[in-house]
């Protein structure tokens, strides 16, 4: 080798980036929330100032189509090359060999895993290698209309629940619901087939996770999704737990507290709410701003179950494509999304609680300062034993399949929970090699 390209290779490797990444490099970074992308434009802004050679732009897109894009992006190789990723989509991209493993740029880099709050940097790693940094976490809570619980004259900020009653929940749902000549479910003569408001609008299109309410439901009930997590290879969809929890949705229902399943909105929750068809139903912090808006709604604690308050704690990561022709820049992009530096911009923005503790805590004091009561996302993800990680797995689109497939028979009347959970449990270990 001449000694000039001798030198050129030695400068290069001691700049952190390949002869490929020298010169401008465009990255592309896939984002699927239009209320975040104020904030991670700023990130880009700062990320570019200080690495004038790479520009970043952002892919935005609605959640459906985001997942409808990727999916096809990754099998043209026409993916982004930084992508916002949830932990129980991405086991199939690492299946598949489509993600980049930067533990190597980790350990290389010393990147401080204890900077972010407890058990999300562990959810992104699978057979010793780490495919995203943490990026951000999220909680459940109820969400309600203030103006129809005033009317009420209900409180919820310490509701109870359980399968066999409902507890102080079902009754303060039966006080929200409102048939079209005014009176309310708990009232002599109402008529559950004119239903004008419905107390409580459940998400029952959840998949296999249940996060917007029968999954931190079914927790509260003693219920436990897998074996262990991440990835592990038991599922325990067949327990009386769960069965037990998902009878009561399907009763609520008959009792026309909610909609019937055929009759729900393809609009989704937020729609309904905000269109006053339903009093109440439960939200993740990242919909904190969209609700507190206008001043119409307020949040209230997940109701307390018969094993204790329980919310879903997800956390979303930054991870890189595979097929990236700009690794190194990716990955000065993934370090800077995960660090301090644009971690503490999404923090003073308070439009998602970072991942990096100090930058959470910045979010939260933006939200006092603008008069914005989070506490009821906040005090359960501080509560001793108040979160449940939802299940890291492979498998996660057929096991979705399976398990949404048998709960819509239970909503829709055909099957008892308990016989077509059980099923539906048997299906989902075969794919694991379970007899």
């Amino acid at each position: 080798m001449k000694r000039a390209a001798l030198a050129v290779l030695l400068l290069t490797a001691a700049c952190g980036t390949s002869a490929q990444d020298s010169g401008n490099v465009t990255l592309t970074y896939g984002l699927w929330d239009d209320i975040q992308q104020g904030a991670y434009q700023q990130c880009a802004d700062a990320f570019q100032k200080a690495n004038p050679g790479i520009t970043i732009k952002i892919q935005q897109s609605a959640w459906d189509q985001y997942w409808q894009n990727l999916t096809t992006q990754m099998v043209s190789g026409d993916a982004p090359d930084v992508i916002t990723m949830q932990a129980s989509y991405y086991p199939q991209f690492v299946k598949n060999g489509q993600l980049l493993d930067l533990e190597p740029m980790v350990k290389a880099d010393k990147v401080d895993l204890s900077q972010y709050r407890a058990g999300l940097a562990e959810l992104w790693v699978k057979d010793g290698k780490r495919y995203g940094l943490p990026k951000d976490w999220d909680t459940m809570a109820v969400v309600y209309n203030v103006e129809q619980a005033k009317k009420a004259g209900v409180d919820l900020k310490d509701l109870t629940w359980n399968p066999a009653d409902g507890g102080t929940f079902e009754k303060a749902i039966a006080r929200l619901t409102v048939d079209s000549a005014g009176r309310r479910g708990d009232e002599e003569g109402f008529d559950k087939s004119e239903v004008a408001v419905h107390g409580y609008v459940p998400e029952l299109r959840d998949g296999a996770l249940g996060q917007n309410g029968w999954g931190d439901l079914a927790v509260s009930n003693g219920f436990s999704f897998i074996d262990k997590n991440p990835f592990g290879t038991r599922y325990f969809y067949d327990s009386p737990k769960l069965a037990e929890t998902v009878e009561w949705f399907k009763r609520l229902s008959d009792k026309g507290y909610t909609a019937p399943y055929d009759k729900v909105s393809s609009l989704g929750t937020d729609a309904v709410l905000e269109s006053g068809k339903a009093a109440l139903g439960i939200t993740g912090s990242w919909m904190i701003n969209t609700y507190l808006a206008e001043g119409a709604f307020a949040f209230a604690p997940l109701p307390e179950g018969p094993q204790g308050r329980r919310s879903a704690f997800n956390g979303l990561a930054d991870v890189v494509y595979a097929g990236t022709e700009h690794k190194e820049a990716a990955w000065k992009w993934v370090k800077f999304l995960g660090s301090t530096g644009c971690q503490d911009i999404v923090g003073d923005s308070a439009v998602v609680f970072p991942a990096i503790t100090s930058s959470a805590e910045r979010a939260m004091k933006a939200h006092e300062k603008a008069g914005r009561d989070v506490s009821a996302f906040t005090s359960v993800a501080d509560a001793k034993d108040g979160t449940f990680l939802l299940p890291v797995s492979d498998h996660g689109d057929e096991i979705g399949q399976i398990v949404q497939t048998a709960l819509e028979e239970v909503w829709l009347g055909q099957k008892d929970a308990a016989g077509a959970l059980k099923a539906a449990n048997t299906r989902v270990n075969a794919l694991f090699g379970a007899g």
